[in-house]
């Protein structure tokens, strides 16, 4: 395979995709550090990509507040930490509706707060195959709908989102390469080694570019779309805080300090 990517500024995020690093044509040697999220270039468009190990990271998703509405921004997510907490990263997490609520499965510290949707409908959630991106303590997956709700595997936190991007390998049958629809879009997949792979594009691309990242780069088996046009990223060490619409269901990850 040819070399189609590169890292932006900041040379040293490379090790972004260390854990796989053997399925990829790196001109250099990865360094020894890396930081959680990095700007990366393929087939010619933008994107940033986060990177985080469901054994080591403290993966959350944020909906609700304590006063039960939901939360709506980034700010208001990492206001509900704990003393001695502090969000590192964090995305918009799944498609909702006109009162910030999810339109499909939702578990949040282990409680199901909505149920799946299988209905058919129009829009990209139910451009079917859809998927659930599921996680807990130690592991994390994305998983077509119907297999993951007979299967049922442990999920202390999910989020259904649609359509899969990647399924078992293959883009989505759906996701046509000749597509001319191009937007911000985000997503997630598991590579090679169970990591959680975030990426969010720094310009309009198409559905089709947008798979091709997760199958052909980042090397996921299985991806799924979080959203588009609302997509958006808390990444401080990138100097990121993206403004958007108040947002439904976010992912994070926390660090506690000493």
């Amino acid at each position: 395979m040819r070399n189609i990517f590169s890292f932006g500024a900041g040379v040293g995020l490379a090790l972004l995709l260390a854990p796989s690093a053997g399925a990829f044509p790196f001109p250099f040697a990865p360094p020894a550090i890396a930081a959680p999220c990095a700007d990366l270039r393929a087939e010619d468009r933008s994107y940033t990509i986060c990177r985080f190990d469901p054994k080591t990271d403290d993966l959350r998703l944020f909906w609700r507040g304590p006063n039960g509405q939901p939360l709506g921004s980034f700010a208001a997510a990492a206001a509900t930490l704990a003393p001695g907490e502090k969000l590192v990263f964090a995305m918009n997490a799944g498609m909702y509706n006109d009162k910030q609520a999810p339109i499909g499965l939702y578990i949040e510290k282990g409680v199901e707060m909505k149920r799946a949707n299988t209905r058919s409908g129009s829009g990209n959630f139910h451009l079917k195959p859809n998927g659930v991106f599921y996680f807990g303590p130690g592991y994390a997956g994305v998983m077509e709908t119907s297999q993951f709700l007979s299967q049922r595997p442990h999920a202390a936190y999910a989020s259904q989102s649609g359509p899969m991007l990647v399924v078992n390998g293959h883009i989505h049958p759906r996701i046509n390469a000749d597509g001319v629809s191009e937007k911000i879009r985000n997503g997630v997949g598991i590579g090679r080694a169970g990591e959680v792979l975030f990426a969010i594009s720094n310009q309009p691309v198409t559905f089709h570019q947008f798979a091709g990242l997760f199958r052909d780069v980042l090397r996921c088996n299985n991806a799924l779309f979080l959203d588009g046009s609302v997509s958006a990223l808390y990444a401080p060490n990138l100097g990121r805080n993206d403004f958007a619409v108040p947002l439904g269901p976010m992912v994070g990850v926390v660090k506690t300090t000493p």
